[in-house]
């Protein structure tokens, strides 16, 4: 994305380059295997077929055809051909610029004939993002004219003269923000604009999921906190920061800013995922966070990152940094198997029952895997990763008018503006980052590094280029001086694992505690346990500090004893028995659990004086 106005300036993938380390290969699988897999599932269940006209008999939801142009974005960004998928869906676009395989041919509903759950803007949303990303990856081309003429006909259709309509899926309206910003054109602006102020007026109807479900029960300014579909909100909240900024619309900013403080400090999981409802797919009341029904849906997870590196852009506050970090590591970087061939559509943080390995060659219904699956009749998941993953570099730094900011930290090397850094580190194995200057303009500017919320209660340690060593709390670190090549300047991030607990609010988690490391969510499986127990048997001792190992495993102090059955489950109430022989437990980052065949897995473990 590139904003022409806010606190922030973002850059580009030919500005910056993750070269190793843990992003580095989680995209180098991405391009060599993930992309290529979505794309011969594409082919094997028709959704590419569907925009081979004539065509006999349409596959997949109503939605397919987004899944499709989300695998071109990420393809955009990749770098990957895909000239023989923009032919066939150039030869289905009608001469109005209407571009849509479930409506409007001969034996399907009319075109725009269900605007709550057609999906067809949606669909449009998709297609212009992966249109504005060919643009900026490679120079326009026949996707963003195809992308262009789309969004001609819905600024015709849908205008203020139009129909006064929205799509029950938000999605549209930041991608006609990015046309907007691509092109220069205000009428695609003026659209999302409107898409947003329409929004919350019930001009979709209650629904089965009531009009919260799409969030069109109140207009935007006024909602308080994300909720309803969890997608869905983000995605509208992303596209309302869009058009703020762009039209310097304060108060609707500050709108999303309320929402998005209020889901983070009440709606959402310790690992940054979002929704908590299998149902509806949506946020639950506040503090609704129950493990073991966490959905928490891969999408969400995206979306989430969407939002808060709009907002981060907007107001320059590392908080939302803080949340992108944390949902890329244990949202986006836990969906996809170690090979890149099969995925979590929800992301569960308890996993009562071991479950079987899905068949490589079989579509399975969504969130219905208790492993990773190759597909899913609903595969909105894996293309989504997919374009995360190519585009991931754009989220690691800013500039503005003093300098140059880091906000997510990787091996890398970024070069703009006269400055060329490279980054040296193992994070989040390793909490050190060096930033070395290969090349500085000959004045002074400023260089920031941020500081996680994470870090808090520990020491975090700054060492500037003279050598000058000194704490930094969490939030900004800066160094301000005219930099020569050769000048290097470490953050010293406290790696150490620690305990976490919960509000008390939070029902389904009272009597646990959980460990973090860095920006890492940990997590027991039972296949690191001993005679076949079950992480249900855990009991774990918070008194004692968890113990970080070389594998980047951690080790707890705990019990292991399953309790006995009894004829009926709700006994007198007892004292907790005394803590007996202590054993050590292994915890693995929640991103990998689920990589070594079926198991049980628990995040919020039960303490040793919890009757729990």
């Amino acid at each position: 994305m590139a904003p022409s106005r806010g606190r922030l300036r973002p850059l580009g993938l030919d500005e910056v380059k993750i070269t190793g380390g843990f992003w580095a290969r989680r995209r180098e699988v991405n391009t060599t295997a993930t992309i290529e897999h979505c794309r011969d599932w594409m082919e094997r269940v028709g959704w590419l077929a569907n925009f081979r006209v004539p065509v006999t008999a349409r596959r997949g939801r109503e939605f397919a055809d987004s899944e499709v142009y989300k695998l071109l974005e990420a393809m955009s960004w990749a770098g990957t051909e895909f000239d023989t998928i923009t032919e066939a869906i150039a030869s289905a676009q009608e001469p109005d610029g209407y571009l849509n395989t479930n409506f409007g041919r001969p034996g399907q509903q009319p075109r725009y004939s269900d605007l709550a759950w057609g999906h067809e803007l949606y669909c449009y949303g998709h297609l212009i993002q992966a249109g504005v990303a060919q643009a900026r990856a490679r120079g326009e081309g026949e996707l963003t004219q195809i992308a262009r003429r789309a969004a001609d006909h819905v600024c015709a259709l849908f205008d203020a003269k139009g129909t006064p309509g929205v799509c029950g899926h938000p999605e549209i309206e930041t991608a006609l923000v990015e046309l907007a910003r691509l092109t220069g054109e205000q009428r695609y602006l003026d659209q999302a604009a409107l898409f947003i102020d329409r929004r919350g007026q019930g001009a979709l109807g209650d629904g089965e999921f009531g009009r919260a479900y799409y969030q069109d029960d109140m207009p935007v300014r006024k909602a308080t906190v994300l909720r309803g579909h969890a997608v869905r909100a983000l995605y509208l909240a992303a596209g309302a920061v869009d058009v703020a900024v762009e039209t310097g619309d304060e108060d609707l900013l500050a709108a999303v800013v309320r929402q998005w403080e209020t889901a983070v400090a009440r709606r959402t999981y310790l690992t940054g995922g979002m929704g908590s409802h299998h149902r509806d797919e949506s946020f639950g009341d506040d503090f609704v966070l129950p493990p073991d029904r966490a959905y928490s849906e891969t999408c969400a997870g995206v979306a989430s990152v969407m939002l808060s590196w709009r907002l981060l852009l907007a107001t320059g506050e590392p908080r939302f940094a803080d949340l992108a970090e944390r949902t890329l590591f244990n949202v986006v970087a836990t969906c996809p198997a170690e090979d890149g061939r099969s995925f979590f559509y929800s992301n569960t943080l308890h996993r009562r029952r071991r479950g079987t390995a899905p068949a490589a060659d079989v579509q399975i219904p969504r969130a219905e895997s208790s492993l990773r699956a190759p597909w899913f009749a609903v595969s909105c998941c894996p293309p989504n990763v997919a374009r995360t993953l190519a585009l991931l570099p754009g989220y690691l730094a800013t500039t503005d008018d003093l300098g140059l900011q880091l906000h997510q930290y990787a091996d890398a090397e970024i070069t703009t503006g006269g400055i060329a850094l490279r980054i040296r580190t193992d994070y989040p194995s390793d909490g050190r980052v060096t930033v070395r200057v290969a090349r500085s303009p000959d004045h002074p500017w400023t260089l920031s590094l941020r500081v996680p919320a994470w870090a808090q209660g520990a020491t975090a340690w700054l060492v500037d280029p003279d050598g000058g060593r000194r704490a930094v709390a969490p939030g900004t670190a800066e160094v301000t001086r005219v930099f020569r090549p050769g000048d290097e300047t470490v953050l010293e991030l406290p790696l150490r694992p620690r305990w976490l607990g919960a509000d008390p609010r939070v029902d389904a988690i009272r009597g646990t505690a959980a460990v973090q490391r860095g920006p890492l969510v940990y997590c027991a499986e039972s296949v690191d346990l001993p005679h076949g127990h079950e992480v249900d048997a855990l009991r774990v001792d918070p008194s004692a500090p968890p113990e970080g190992r070389a594998d980047g495993s951690v080790v707890v102090a705990g019990e292991i004893s399953a309790p006995g059955d009894r004829p009926w489950p709700y006994p007198p109430f007892e004292a907790p028995p005394t803590a007996g022989d202590r054993t050590g437990i292994v915890l693995v980052p929640y991103h990998s659990w689920a990589n070594r065949g079926p198991s049980t897995m628990r995040v919020w473990l039960p303490t040793v004086d919890s009757a729990s």
